[in-house]
């Protein structure tokens, strides 16, 4: 059997939640947003070890809220770094250093509290059969590409377009190396965790995802989570 290690990105700083706090630790029915995602991770049992992202001062509140709700699989906290994939490269440093024999990395968001376990179990599986795997939705609405953004350039073809969600997926030794080997700045330009993994030459495979895998952006996002708590959808 695998050994899978996810990594949960916390070091976001929610600057477009306009609040007092980054978004995941924002208390939701007395609970912080990241232990909602923490329970999820703990409790599936294709998941053996957790890794933990996040910046120095809020390092202490992650590590209460993980003894309140009984959080025992995290293996490491890692810094957060200046960008999304700097601090996804911090998380596989210390998957390295703290979780020997990591076969799959299962990188998941914090502010996205409600990933089903069959979404994660579909990641990992799809990672042993390819070299990795993540959750998409299909674009509803028709999409046009603009390079200013006042003119038409190109028509694209909505039934060819994905969404992409998290968590994502990868076979780990060759998904680190990949950061091993980059410059800095290709890993600063990557918006997404496939992309570098894609534009290196690994397959990634697209797994069923969900809208209910919403991330929490918005305060609109924020009034749909506690929605769907509440039993609203």
């Amino acid at each position: 059997m695998s050994v899978n290690t996810a990594i949960i990105l916390a070091g976001g700083v929610g600057s477009r939640m306009g609040v007092d706090r980054p978004k995941q630790f924002l208390m939701v029915q007395d609970k912080p947003i990241i232990s909602y995602c923490f329970d999820i991770f703990q409790k599936h049992s294709e998941i053996d070890n957790i890794v933990v992202v996040v910046s120095e001062q809020w390092q202490p509140f992650v590590e209460e809220h993980a003894r309140k709700y009984g959080v025992d699989k995290i293996r490491g906290y890692a810094p957060a770094g200046k960008t999304r994939q700097h601090s996804i490269y911090n998380g596989l440093k210390c998957i390295d250093a703290n979780c020997p024999g990591t076969d799959i990395v299962i990188i998941h968001d914090a502010a996205r509290p409600l990933v089903s376990d069959e979404i994660i179990s579909s990641c990992i599986q799809g990672a042993k059969d390819h070299d990795g795997a993540m959750p998409v939705i299909t674009v509803k609405d028709t999409v046009y590409q603009s390079k200013d953004g006042e003119i038409i350039d190109c028509l694209l073809k909505r039934s060819e377009l994905f969404a992409g969600q998290a968590p994502e997926s990868f076979r780990f030794k060759r998904y680190y190396q990949i950061h091993n080997e980059v410059t800095d700045e290709e890993i600063g330009a990557t918006a997404g965790s496939s992309e570098i993994a894609y534009r290196h030459g690994m397959e990634i495979r697209m797994v069923k995802g969900s809208e209910r895998n919403l991330k929490i952006t918005t305060i609109e996002d924020l009034e749909t989570f506690e929605s769907i708590l509440k039993g609203g959808n």
